[in-house]
């Protein structure tokens, strides 16, 4: 199926991850269907996936910003803007499950509001008149701790929430402009980061079965590339009618019930 993404402007936030993290993969994809992807991030492999897409012939884009500055948000935007007068999707994709919990300072509490929530906002407020140029969309990366908590995580948790109701909120604010947004729910998928946390783990291996087997579809985790397929099916106007939604790419984790599922 065309998703008629050619050269269209998507901007994504926190896609300069390690290769094979969601929004790298992200990115890849909408390079790969011959869409103009634009990287807003504070790393500086940024500047290598920008020249790694151009040598391809890719148009693409690397902004670096620290997402918990508005100042620097209110830059980036500006840059995007004038590079290419429009922007067609908006990906608030960055997200740090930095353990901020009930033992955390205000301020470590406040710092992961700031980047889990506020750049969503920022990005948003300030992407929001070249969005409007193009009737483009937003669509809000999100995570199963918004619905079932995870524990020890306040910050993360009352982000992610944070975003739920923003999507919804937005779609009311901007159904009068045509422009849909929309939020795709994680749960457990397979990044490096991922990886990473279970290495760090003394029984790593048998926490990562006990995830796996109750993950009904498969008994298997999410990878990166279905949830950027699902990305870009979302943005793009073979979803043209879906807004204020919140799609869960899980195989069935957060809503099915786990117990009447048999070996």
């Amino acid at each position: 199926m065309d998703l008629h993404l050619k050269n269209k402007v998507v901007v994504v936030t926190g896609a300069a991850g390690i290769k094979g993290s969601i929004g790298e993969t992200i990115v890849q994809s909408l390079a790969d269907e011959g869409a103009i992807p634009v990287i807003v991030c504070r790393n500086d492999r940024g500047y290598a996936y920008e020249k790694e897409l151009k040598d391809k012939g890719v148009d693409a884009l690397f902004v670096k910003t620290d997402l918990k500055n508005p100042q620097e948000i209110e830059r980036a935007a500006k840059i995007i803007g004038e590079k290419y007068g429009r922007i067609d999707a908006l990906i608030n994709n960055v997200g740090v499950n930095d353990g901020a919990g009930l033992d955390a300072s205000i301020q470590e509490f406040m710092d992961s509001l700031q980047l889990n929530l506020v750049s969503f906002f920022a990005m948003t407020k300030y992407c929001l008149p070249y969005i409007k140029i193009s009737k483009g969309n937003i669509l809000n990366i999100g995570s199963k701790v918004a619905l079932t908590g995870q524990g020890r995580t306040s910050g993360y948790a009352a982000s992610k929430g944070g975003v739920l109701g923003l999507t919804r909120e937005w779609a009311v604010d901007l159904i009068k402009e045509g422009i849909r947004v929309n939020a795709i729910i994680i749960a457990e998928s397979w990044t490096p980061a991922y990886d990473t946390w279970i290495q760090t783990l003394e029984n790593g291996q048998e926490k990562l079965q006990s995830i796996v087997k109750k993950i009904p579809l498969e008994n298997r985790m999410t990878t990166p590339q279905e949830i950027a397929d699902t990305c870009l099916f979302a943005i793009s106007d073979r979803s043209s009618h879906t807004t204020g939604q919140f799609i869960t790419v899980d195989g069935g984790y957060v809503h099915l019930d786990r117990s009447l599922l048999t070996e």
